[in-house]
């Protein structure tokens, strides 16, 4: 009895395989949309803010002026006179974590006037029509404010340093010290972005800013202890982001009593609903 003729060859896995290769290459990844996004986005703000120091750095010197006059005159000044009780830690100490963070909100506080620059010359319209979430873009914006206001307070830093500042240098506690100072600047850009929602131009945006920045600032603990207030401001402070990011940075740069937990906290919760409100408001920019 003969054998059966074989069968014929049928394809092997090896073509098949190959064949899947072949489309993989031929047919594009998909595009990452929505939140995979958002660290991309992060980043590229933050490289334009260092871009623009990098080419311009007038800015930096002149706003280092008047934190330094800040802490020459008024901190050297009340520091001796010994008006402000400050619980043994000398005055200009005392005061120097405040204008850390005040420099830091005055660079947050007018990040309003680019988002409307970008919207007269039309990148706004484009950034709305990525897939990016709006709340990803106002994110982008607001931790890049906040890498320009670190900068910014780096230079307080120094400036106190070479005043006589006794400062911690501890790597662990400075990192602290920057995320406070990111968190704080996110808010008011936010701040700022959202009102520039609501304002819709440049001038506007000025007279609201200027405004509020001085009130934001004496309304907290960054000039004297919440001891020294009247009740009602202790109230208005106890409601202000500022009060809770300098708190944070007197404990971390001075070392005393701070509620450091409690001051991270309120700094996350202000900056992630700043930029839900910011987000909210920047379909009405581009109108």
């Amino acid at each position: 009895m003969s054998e059966a003729p074989a069968a014929p060859p049928t394809a092997s896995a090896e073509p098949a395989t190959g064949a899947g290769r072949l489309d993989l290459l031929l047919v594009p990844p998909r595009a990452r949309a929505g939140w995979q996004v958002l660290p991309a986005r992060v980043v590229a703000m933050c490289v334009v803010e260092l871009q623009k120091l990098r080419h311009d750095r007038t800015e930096l010197y002149t706003r280092a002026v008047q934190p330094a006059l800040w802490l020459l005159i008024f901190g050297e000044t009340f520091t001796h006179i010994k008006a402000i009780p400050t619980g043994g830690t000398p005055y200009i100490d005392f005061l120097a974590p405040g204008i850390i963070a005040q420099s830091a909100m005055f660079v947050a506080i007018f990040y309003g006037i680019m988002i409307i620059w970008e919207r007269d010359a039309g990148i706004l319209t484009k950034l709305l029509v990525t897939p990016t979430p709006r709340a990803a873009l106002i994110a982008g914006k607001s931790f890049a404010a906040g890498v320009k206001a670190l900068i910014q307070a780096v230079v307080v830093i120094v400036i106190a340093a070479l005043l006589g500042v006794a400062m911690t240098w501890n790597p662990l506690r400075l990192l602290a010290v920057a995320v406070a100072v990111v968190l704080g600047s996110a808010f008011f850009s936010c701040l700022s972005m959202s009102i520039a929602g609501i304002v819709l131009t440049r001038d506007r945006l000025m007279g609201v800013g200027q405004a509020i920045t001085m009130p934001l600032f004496f309304a907290s603990n960054a000039l004297y202890p919440l001891s020294v207030m009247p009740g009602w401001l202790q109230a208005v402070s106890k409601v202000n982001p500022l009060s809770y990011q300098v708190d944070a940075l007197r404990g971390l740069l001075l070392g005393t009593h701070a509620h450091l937990a409690l001051d991270f906290t309120v700094l996350t919760v202000a900056a992630a609903l700043g930029i839900a409100a910011a987000a909210s408001l920047l379909g009405r920019l581009a109108r």
